[in-house]
């Protein structure tokens, strides 16, 4: 098969999620190349549509186990006319548990026709100083395998004359899904002197959940703990504060230690 364009579509609070689709793209090495960053509002407002000369790669942190849930809308509203189409999770060295198959599902309902999947590594959001969780993943190592899947997907599209809707990939994952018990509205972030008022914080979230006249208020019901305020603050005027966020943690810090490494998914 001849892909004419490749198209990135992601959503990536922290730049976990870009590096890693990005360094797939590198290693698809096509000429004609169009991010579509889903992270902001605004850019969730606009609907997208391929065809079947285009290569979608869609690609999502995984919340609680799932894709995450303010993206739902957006993904089923892609019109994807028999797009080729690779989907990938990005999670923080816990487990993917069912967004894999979750964001598969979704992109044969939109139309697309998934060739390949994918699980890689991030830094977990509420990974700090002193709950250290897949620090600085995606590291080297990561991006490389991203790179070679990158290539593998090249090599799967020129081995194929044709494709259609019976194409599949099996992957890890159930259905139904796992039930989305995720954490209740909760006042978790705290704001401390250093801040200096520049409202980086504010123009990183993804969900416009921080007051743009009063920086160190954030709306907890909007607030979906992706902790992008905290890594982009240049002033570490930001932090979790004590509690059931905190106390999360504090255990996954401790249990999930071991290394995890990324995997993907072709048609056997």
């Amino acid at each position: 098969m001849k892909i004419q364009s490749l198209k990135l579509a992601y959503f990536s609070p922290t730049g976990t999620t870009r590096s890693i689709v990005r360094a797939i793209a590198r290693g698809i090495n096509q000429n004609i190349v169009e991010e579509i960053d889903i992270t902001k509002p605004d850019a969730r407002k606009k609907r997208l549509q391929t065809s079947q000369n285009d290569l979608l790669v869609v690609a999502v942190p995984v919340y609680v186990g799932r894709v995450p849930s303010l993206l739902s809308e957006w993904l089923h509203a892609i019109k994807a006319d028999g797009t080729p189409a690779v989907c990938v999770v990005v999670y923080g060295n816990r487990d993917y548990e069912d967004a894999l198959l979750e964001l598969k599902d979704i992109m044969k309902t939109s139309g697309g026709i998934p060739i390949a999947c994918a699980a890689f590594i991030g830094e977990h959001s509420f990974s700090s100083p002193d709950t250290p969780i897949a620090v600085s993943r995606p590291d080297a190592a990561d991006l490389n395998y991203a790179e070679m899947f990158g290539r593998k997907i090249n090599e799967t599209l020129q081995s194929m004359s044709s494709l259609d809707h019976s194409y599949d990939v099996n992957v890890p994952g159930k259905f139904p899904y796992k039930d989305l018990q995720g954490l209740p509205p909760v006042d978790t972030i705290a704001t401390n002197d250093n801040c200096t008022k520049c409202g980086i914080c504010a123009e990183s979230c993804p969900v416009d959940a921080i007051d743009s006249e009063d920086y160190s208020l954030t709306d907890k019901e909007k607030c979906i703990l992706c902790c992008a305020c905290i890594k982009y603050c240049p002033e570490n005027a930001r932090t979790v504060k004590e509690g059931m966020v905190k106390d999360i943690a504090i255990r996954l810090s401790k249990a999930c230690k071991e290394r995890k490494e990324p995997v993907y998914f072709f048609k056997s």
